[in-house]
Formats: C-alpha cells, structure tokens, sequence
C-alpha cells in the first residue's frame, strides 16, 4: 500500500473534495508536504486522524466563496410571496434593501423572516444567500 497519497487520493479518502484538501493542507489542518507543485499526503497520518469514527473530526466549511465583491450581510425583515416571485426586504444596518427572486428559490433556501442572509449585488441584480 503506498505511505504518500496525491491530492485527489486524499480526497477519495477523506470524502472531500480535492479542492478542499488542498485548502486544509496550505492551512496546516492537515498533514502534507508540497513537492514541487503537488501536496502528498501520509496515508498513516491520515488515517490516524479519521480515527474509529471512519471520517474527519469536524471542520467549519468556508463561507460561500463567489466572484462578486459587493456581499452585504443582513436580516430578513418581510417576505412577500405572489404567483412565481418572492419579494425579500432585507434589513442591512439602518439599511432596508428589497431583493426580488423567484419563489422556488425562497422556498428552496427556506427563507423565513429573522433569518441572517447574505445579500449579492452584481450590476443591477442583487442575489439572496443563506447557510
């Protein structure tokens, strides 16, 4: 059995996406060594970190990481639902910003008054976000 695995052979380990070791391993919350412009990974040392539990203790997932610069956090104060749109008023500081989405997509996100959201504003969309 090989002692050094590759990126994506962590991965299939660990059940992660490849991306994601490689993220952990540049932050030091997984052990790795960089070979040129390759991670290897020690099987041992992984396997020891998932443990009896058979998977990874657990790890906070990133924030959404997307390519728009204009990301406001923010309340949902009212939500108005009619035919196929939702109106989604937001509250964002001293701030009232209204978003309209489609009404699948609020009932998808199970968007509810109080919730924390993420308001995306691209041009002259502004996107709605939950975790």
């Amino acid at each position: 059995m090989k002692e050094l695995l590759t990126a994506q052979e962590a991965a299939d380990l660990l059940h992660l996406h490849v991306k994601r070791v490689q993220i952990l391993a540049r932050a030091g919350r997984l052990p790795a060594s960089r070979v040129g412009r390759k991670w290897l990974f020690p099987r041992g040392q992984l396997m020891a970190m998932l443990g009896g539990a058979g998977r990874l203790p657990a790890v906070r997932e990133p924030e959404v990481e997307i390519s728009a610069r204009n990301q406001l956090r923010g309340r949902v104060t009212a939500i108005t639902v009619g035919g196929v749109m939702a109106e989604v008023r937001i509250q964002i500081g001293d701030h009232e910003l209204v978003s309209v989405i489609t009404r699948a997509s609020a009932e998808r996100m199970h968007l509810a008054v109080g919730d924390d959201v993420l308001a995306v504003i691209k041009s002259t969309e502004v996107m709605v976000g939950k975790r």
